[in-house]
């Protein structure tokens, strides 16, 4: 017995990717909002220990993607419309903070970096490839998030984007969305480029706002 418990321990710190794994299957809607998920499944689905299931299923239950139900374990748990225009509304402030540091911190390697993104964007729009604006998009904040330097923010802002991520996929095939929202990425990136911490403040302000209207428009 006790040995059974030190292999699991072991494991449940072995598996730091589990919590990943789950994660990225909840974004990707391999998992439905409310639906149950049942530790002996998980443990044989990732080939991980019931501790090492556990452990992950903890770590989502504090991110807000799992919730856990009296007398049923644990659940995928279903983010409302108006929790999502909560959230980005909390972004609002966090991502306008690290636009303008980014614009401060802005290298010669990062505007190369940020140019790329900038025609890729373009060029995803262009082609109606909406699947690929939708990870350059992705791509785009974690990259401004990572220049803003800003550790607290960035960690706050990566829980925030976790439990809207169902919603943020729904607006990027929401009719027309890309139309609009690719000018309003081009804007921020052109502000940080231009190393002009209120433009880009201001970019990110307005395009987060057009969010939080077009998710009024979805429920």
């Amino acid at each position: 017995m006790t040995d059974t418990v030190v292999v699991e321990e072991v494991d449940a710190v072995a598996r730091p990717d589990l919590t990943q794994q789950i994660r990225d299957a909840i974004l990707g809607a391999e998992f439905a909002p409310h639906q149950r998920l049942i530790e002996a499944d998980l443990s044989e689905r990732y080939d991980a220990s019931r501790a090492a299931v556990r452990t992950a299923l903890l770590n989502l239950t504090s991110e807000g993607l799992v919730e856990r139900v009296p007398n049923r374990g644990a659940r995928v748990r279903a983010i409302s419309v108006d929790e999502a225009v909560e959230i980005v509304e909390v972004r609002i402030g966090l991502e306008t903070l690290c636009a303008r540091k980014a614009a401060e911190n802005l290298s010669d390697d990062d505007a190369r970096e940020l140019r790329r993104l900038r025609d890729a964007i373009t060029a995803a729009v262009a082609s109606g490839n909406l699947v690929e604006y939708s990870r350059l998009n992705q791509e785009l904040d974690r990259r401004i998030r990572e220049l803003s330097r800003h550790t607290t923010a960035t960690q706050l802002l990566e829980r925030l984007r976790a439990q809207s991520a169902r919603h943020q996929f729904r607006l990027a095939f929401h009719p027309g969305r890309a139309a609009q929202s690719a000018p309003e990425h081009i804007a921020i990136i052109d502000a940080i480029l231009a190393k002009d911490p209120d433009a880009a403040e201001a970019a990110t302000r307005a395009h987060l706002s057009g969010i939080v209207e077009v998710l009024h428009s979805l429920d």
